[in-house]
């Protein structure tokens, strides 16, 4: 059965300003119930804006997940969680670490429903953060490359508990695992993870067919041509040809390379099903 298409992940801040109208919401919600949104934020904020590094940042969600906050919060959790992303964005324009990482794991304590919180906080921690610890150093021209690869590595590890914990909210979510595949890849330059990582997303129920490409891919940029022939050999027959994003003649062209590249004599290659 055709598998639906994927839309890529959700950009950092995307609609920030169609969030507008629901702070102005939450402020008049929380003003009735008595709740103030600097009671939920501020105190976290504080705490951690004092700390250094920023590693230690992520005890947050723990704090926040403590009976007496969510209790106060009740049905408002999403309206709350809505006014500190939005707070969120605004220090993470001003490049504030400490806060940016402390409201990043705040948020999803509070809401950990939306996937998105989980996955631009990731993007957030594994990237900007990053970004700013280098800056705070001396810059990518004063820092050596060797503190560089250990603060991005520090950081990438982070994101990946981040997500971690996201799957336990959201088991199947294939985003998830991209994202993940994405950090293991690009941060920590570990082609293995990804690649599992990768075929975990496109193994998901609505999984991307480009996970499935990446993962092959991989396994054969990490010497494994062998398994990445017989992986796309296996997915090659489920594509739906006239599906654009499941890509069947791309995978096709990728199949023959891999046979050259094998030395596959024509008598063994891969026979398309007849559609």
């Amino acid at each position: 059965m055709p598998r639906p298409r994927r839309r890529s992940p959700y950009s950092v801040f995307g609609n920030v300003k169609s969030r507008a109208l629901t702070l102005v919401v939450i402020i008049g919600v929380l003003a009735v119930a008595g709740i103030g949104l600097g009671r939920v934020v501020d105190p976290a904020w504080s705490q951690f804006r004092s700390r250094q590094p920023a590693l230690q940042l992520r005890s947050t969600a723990a704090a926040a997940r403590q009976g007496a906050t969510l209790a106060l919060l009740g049905g408002f959790r999403a309206l709350v969680a809505d006014g500190i992303w939005i707070r969120l964005y605004a220090v993470w324009e001003r490049q504030e670490l400490a806060a940016t990482d402390a409201l990043a794991h705040l948020v999803t304590a509070v809401d950990p429903r939306p996937a998105y919180f989980w996955i631009n906080g990731a993007r957030m921690i594994a990237y900007d953060l990053a970004a700013w610890r280098i800056q705070t150093e001396g810059g990518y021209d004063v820092v050596p490359e060797a503190i560089q690869q250990r603060i991005n590595h520090e950081q990438a590890r982070l994101a990946l508990v981040h997500l971690q914990a996201a799957m336990e909210f959201h088991p199947h979510n294939p985003d998830l695992w991209v994202e993940r595949a994405n950090i293991e890849l690009n941060r920590l330059g570990d082609v293995a993870a990804a690649a599992g990582s990768y075929r975990r997303a496109y193994e998901e129920p609505h999984g991307p067919y480009y996970a499935a490409r990446l993962h092959a891919e991989l396994l054969r940029r990490s010497g494994r041509p062998e398994e990445a022939l017989a992986w796309l050999v296996r997915l090659h027959p489920s594509l739906p040809p006239g599906d654009e994003g499941a890509a069947a003649d791309v995978v096709l062209g990728r199949i023959r390379d891999l046979e050259r590249q094998l030395g596959v004599p024509p008598e063994r290659a891969y026979r398309p099903p007849t559609r």
